[in-house]
């Protein structure tokens, strides 16, 4: 039921798109590529810490499998650390119940700053970022860029509205506009400019000063979660 449900959507959303190539097409894939190995090569040691942590500190498997939209409308399970509790999904549905102004800050933002799901690494990982270091394994399937839209769910693919097209013209990058634009501390409606506004802006230029911006932005945990 599920495999004929997500057929039916790409469909609808290839129709968005058409046959068009993702942005960047060649040039970008070949960055994405050289990246994305120089950074397991080179972070081999912390994907190894990070991996052992999440296993030792918790039950349940180190990676977390969250499926997202990708370029084309194509589903793809985007790879993270696993930061939750085994029963996060429960512990959210409770919590969204019980607390008003926690499912005011779902609805906004698909996102709560406080909640019972984070174990304690968990909140070390995802303050750091380093949480989605699995992500550059994604990229070397080439369903995610180094750089590109943040990956959403179909659920919140809904909200992009007009911009929905833009979205799926691009891989969902690791980082992007948005990521260095103050990440969790925006609202969603900047987010969904931010991802608009790159993929008709798309160039190697701004793909670099995103990247060059991202590494101040990691550093500062402010708009973490």
């Amino acid at each position: 039921m599920n495999s004929l449900s997500d057929t039916r959507s790409d469909l609808r959303y290839s129709a968005v798109v058409g046959s068009l190539s993702p942005v960047g097409v060649l040039p970008k894939r070949i960055v994405d590529i050289v990246l994305a190995l120089g950074g397991i090569i080179l972070l081999a040691p912390l994907l190894v810490i990070c991996y052992v942590a999440v296993v030792l500190s918790s039950p349940g498997p180190a990676l977390f499998r969250h499926k997202r939209v990708g370029f084309n409308g194509r589903k793809f399970e985007c790879l993270k650390f696993r930061t939750m509790v085994p029963d996060a999904a429960e512990r959210l549905q409770a919590l969204l119940a019980s607390d008003p102004a926690a499912a005011a800050e779902w609805a906004a933002t698909r996102k709560l700053q406080n909640g019972p799901r984070v174990t304690a690494i968990g909140a070390i990982l995802r303050k750091s970022s380093l949480d989605e270091l699995p992500q550059l394994f994604n990229v070397l399937r080439g369903e995610m860029s180094i750089v590109g839209p943040r990956p959403v769910t179909e659920e919140e693919l809904e909200r992009y509205s007009t911009s929905v097209g833009a979205y799926l013209s691009c891989r969902p990058g690791i980082t992007g506009l948005w990521q260095v634009s103050g990440r969790s501390t925006t609202s969603y409606e900047k987010r969904v400019a931010c991802d608009a506004y790159y993929a008709h802006n798309w160039s190697m230029v701004l793909d670099a000063k995103i990247i060059v911006v991202t590494i101040p932005a990691l550093l500062s945990t402010d708009g973490a979660c």
